[in-house]
């Protein structure tokens, strides 16, 4: 009996090891993805130059519809073209003006509407690690969903053995060896259930890395209806994802941000310089609103010269000028009231005025 117990906890000491080794690496993989820039591309300070003279000529050339010029809503004077065609290995392929960032997104680049950056080659935006999955994190992306699928099927596994194990010493009964291991039976159907979760995603995934597209592009474009550009064979898709080097960061999170400049205002009529080139007088989203106090702090030039405190006075001396003056006409609709009131309240007033009467 000794020796079977003690073969017994020599194999369990493997079975720890490797799910210790496992669980580590699946948290690994987690935290590479989860603080890894994703790829985001940083934004413009102000929008492009206008397309106007002779860069509109170099801008033409990429535009496909002359009707696609629009007016951002952060520079109303300048038209800039919605989307640009730039050519990939061959093929003609659109890239769009984001007016959030203020720049026309890289090929495959799209704007996460949770994180609000443009990330290259996005694929998707996963609650679950907090984090926008893209070009610099989809490899540990990949590793860490692939790591889950197999933690799940190993500890299934196990569990079934660690049954099937305790069979003999329950008469052969595999209901009572499950009675007998209720956390056995527990990971059996969590991991059951948590594979079809993890093991699909990855199924997919390996599925769009071999065609070497991205979940975004799966769902938006459908390649399978038209020509895939960056599709170059399956085994070079997959080198691609796993041996191709990581390009490097193109922001500086550790950088100094220095504060916006202030604003002076100019010399004629007072007021501030609009930001990002807008024009204040155009449009109804750029009116000024003094009660509201949606102004930002602009005051028109003819409100500037104005002196308050010998307005509040002669406001002042109006007020006690008029409290001298004859009483204003009273208002018909009122008089009955205030009479009713009257009579009601001085009785032997009404009575004096009816005798009165009758004399």
């Amino acid at each position: 009996m000794n020796s079977i117990s003690s073969e017994k906890q020599v194999l369990g000491l493997p079975v720890l090891i490797a799910t210790i080794v496992l669980g580590l690496a699946d948290l690994a993989f987690l935290l590479m993805t989860s603080s890894r820039d994703p790829g985001i591309v940083p934004r413009n300070a102000r929008p492009p130059e206008s397309c106007g003279g002779g860069d509109e000529e170099g801008v033409a050339g990429d535009v496909t519809t002359p009707s696609a010029e629009w007016v951002t809503a952060a520079s109303p004077h300048l038209r800039l073209p919605r989307s640009k065609d730039v050519v990939v290995n061959g093929c003609v392929v659109k890239v769009k003006y984001c007016d959030t960032c203020l720049l026309y997104r890289p090929p495959r680049a799209s704007h996460c509407s949770i994180c609000n950056n443009c990330v290259r080659k996005f694929d998707h935006h996963c609650p679950w690690v907090g984090q926008c999955i893209g070009l610099r994190n989809y490899r540990f992306f990949f590793l860490f969903i692939s790591t889950s699928t197999l933690l799940c099927v190993y500890v299934f596994v196990v569990s079934w053995l660690n049954i099937v194990a305790h069979k003999d010493g329950n008469g052969g009964s595999l209901l009572k060896s499950m009675a007998g291991e209720p956390l056995s039976v527990v990971l059996i159907v969590y991991t059951f259930v948590s594979v079809w979760f993890v093991g699909g995603l990855t199924v997919f995934h390996l599925y769009l890395m071999s065609t070497n597209q991205t979940t975004y592009e799966n769902f938006r474009y459908r390649y399978d209806k038209k020509e895939n550009p960056y599709n170059r064979g399956a085994l070079s898709n997959i080198a691609e994802v796993f041996c191709a080097g990581i390009p490097p960061s193109m922001n500086n999170f550790r950088s100094w941000v220095a504060p916006p400049p202030l604003e002076e205002p100019d010399d004629v009529g007072g007021q501030l310089p609009p930001r990002n080139g807008a024009d204040l007088t155009g449009g109804v989203k750029e009116k000024v609103d003094l009660e509201m106090g949606r102004n930002g702090g602009i005051i028109p030039a003819i409100l500037r010269g104005l002196d308050y405190d010998e307005m509040e006075k002669n406001d002042v001396s109006v007020h006690i000028k008029d409290r001298g003056a004859a009483p204003a006409a009273p208002d018909p609709f009122m008089a009955g009231r205030w009479h009713n009131e009257d009579c009601e309240s001085t009785p032997t007033a009404v009575s004096h005025h009816v005798n009165s009467e009758r004399l």
